[in-house]
């Protein structure tokens, strides 16, 4: 009996230690990058929170990659003139693949959308001229495709871009969904976060590579 009471104290801390390690998260600044633009200001531009889940593909094929990828892109602005800045804000992948036959990419996401949801703010005793309304989401999902042709290669795909203005801000993305179909062999993705001027200054930061197999 005690024997057996080892083995089950065993696979109990086993178990136990299964469900711990699935649990660990990547939060925290991954990585960041600055750049003198040419007006003198500092741009800097920061992945935060990077995690890339890859996971066996519903397709069942063995040339299908899927994953989901959560994550956020920080931007700042210091110098002169901070407050004017104005440009774009962009998240996306590089793409390594060893070889393909006619590799397809198809990268699927949800943007933040803005909805009324039957809100109605009336202070006591007052006549309520605006009652609460509900509305779809005012911003729909998007979508991006991207036939990448055959391998070896490295691809890079923009999959959200985004105007932002003032000297600071953030996008951030909750499960965005991704495939790579028809790649003979491993996948591997780089993300990366690029801030861009309307005058043209870019500065790119580069996250470490996922291994998709």
């Amino acid at each position: 009996m005690k024997a057996i009471s080892r083995v089950l104290l065993a696979m109990v801390a086993a178990i136990a230690a299964l469900f711990v390690s699935t649990g660990t998260s990547h939060a925290g600044l991954d990585n960041e990058l600055s750049l003198v633009d040419g007006q003198g200001r500092t741009l800097t531009i920061q992945q935060w929170d990077t995690f890339l889940n890859g996971v066996f593909p519903l397709d069942r094929n063995r040339l299908t990659r899927e994953w989901f990828h959560s994550g956020k892109a920080v931007y700042n602005v210091a110098g002169e003139g901070a407050d004017d800045f104005e440009g774009t804000l962009e998240l996306g992948y590089q793409i390594g693949f060893p070889w393909s036959l006619g590799v397809g990419i198809n990268f699927s996401y949800t943007t933040p959308n803005i909805a009324f949801d039957a809100q109605d703010f009336v202070s006591p005793g007052a006549i309520d001229l605006f009652p609460g309304i509900s509305t779809p989401p005012l911003f729909p999902g998007v979508s991006i495709s991207a036939d990448l042709g055959n391998g070896p290669g490295i691809q890079e795909v923009a999959t959200f871009t985004v105007d932002v203005t003032g000297p600071n801000g953030a996008v951030a993305v909750s499960n965005a969904h991704g495939t790579v179909t028809g790649a003979a062999g491993g996948v591997l993705l780089r993300p990366y976060a690029r801030l861009i001027s309307s005058a043209g200054d870019s500065v790119t930061t580069y996250g470490e590579p996922w291994n998709m197999n």
